[in-house]
């Protein structure tokens, strides 16, 4: 496992070398150990199956990354945004809309009435400054549940799953990523790279801070499926509604923003052997270990129900919900 991490570490630093985008993710390591957790730790109720393509999972759980390169422009602005959630970017939006359209409708909007278009908030009222991390885990989880129904009805005629299934790992290593970066608090928070504006405590402004905690300090104290594993909290059979969980799930991230600040203050990620710089790596990762695992367990669930039927279509124009501006009605 190590002998293909140390490569794909080579490759996605060569990659990123000389690119302007913040720093990528957690870095192999802990991107590789979120996943190998979650899929060893699935209940005997869960799609099990998957657990056979834990090392594709695990090693190419940064393929997300590779998107965002600056020789590939139209895959990385299309993927830029899916790896952060800066919610303070767009505290006027007090409930976010389930349609990542009209997310960039209302944003837009927001810009065109700022009245200063040379200002901060103006230039970063944006799809690549506010992010869209939570449309992309939706996203992603509704391809899995769509794959997973796919997968119930070949097995129920016993007939080969086996590329559904090679399909559905894919989608593992995508949702993966995003649950892994959405962990990770300074991909919470319009402080990912360095403290921006007011500050009273005397925070870096380093934008290496967060390479410093996610990937060399990980590498540092050679993070292990083991470490991520024993943090983790037991199964949570969801039932609420998915999109107010992922976003709790990005808000309590955010919480943890300063906490990161406060312990670079000590030189913690310097230092192998902080006590603080281990346990917020450990409980971070393990949250995000625990978030992938639950995840997955509800949309194997989910995939054995009948479809939901929809109270009206949403490309109707006569639904209540439906958004001329975005042709469609945001999700139920």
């Amino acid at each position: 496992m190590f002998r293909h991490l140390k490569t794909a570490a080579i490759i996605l630093q060569c990659a990123m070398l000389g690119a302007a985008a913040p720093a990528a993710a957690w870095g192999v390591r802990a991107h590789a150990a979120i996943n190998r957790a979650a899929l060893a730790s699935l209940p005997a109720d869960g799609p099990l199956f998957l657990q056979a393509h834990a090392d594709f999972a695990a090693e190419l759980a940064v393929l997300p990354d590779l998107w965002r390169l600056p020789a590939d422009p139209f895959a990385k602005m299309d993927e830029d945004p899916n790896h952060g959630w800066f919610r303070e970017q767009f505290a006027f939006m007090k409930s976010p809309p389930r349609s990542r359209a009209e997310f960039l409708i209302a944003l837009l909007d927001a810009q065109r009435a700022t009245k200063d278009k040379t200002s901060d908030a103006a230039k970063r009222t944006n799809l690549r400054w506010t992010g869209t991390m939570p449309y992309a885990i939706m996203e992603t989880y509704g391809r899995l549940v769509s794959g997973m129904r796919w997968h119930r009805r070949l097995a129920a005629m016993r007939l080969d799953t086996r590329h559904i299934n090679q399909a559905l790992a894919f989608d593992v290593v995508r949702l993966g990523h995003y649950i892994g970066d959405g962990a990770q608090p300074l991909h919470a928070s319009i402080h990912s790279d360095g403290w921006r504006g007011d500050n009273p405590r005397g925070y870096t402004t380093d934008r290496t801070i967060h390479s410093r905690f996610e990937t060399v300090f990980v590498e540092m104290i050679a993070l292990s499926e083991q470490d991520v594993t024993r943090g983790m909290p037991a199964l949570a059979r969801q039932n609420g509604d998915l999109f107010d969980t992922v976003l709790a799930f990005l808000d309590d991230s955010a919480a943890n923003m300063e906490t990161i600040y406060r312990l670079e203050q000590q030189n913690a990620f310097a230092n192998a052997n902080s006590a603080g710089g281990r346990a917020i790596v450990y409980a971070r990762t393990s949250t995000g270990a625990a978030m992938l695992r639950d995840l997955l367990h509800r949309a194997w669930i989910e995939s054995a129900r009948p479809l939901p039927q929809l109270a009206a279509d949403p490309l109707d124009p006569a639904n209540p919900a439906y958004n001329p501006e975005t042709g469609s009605a945001p999700a139920h």
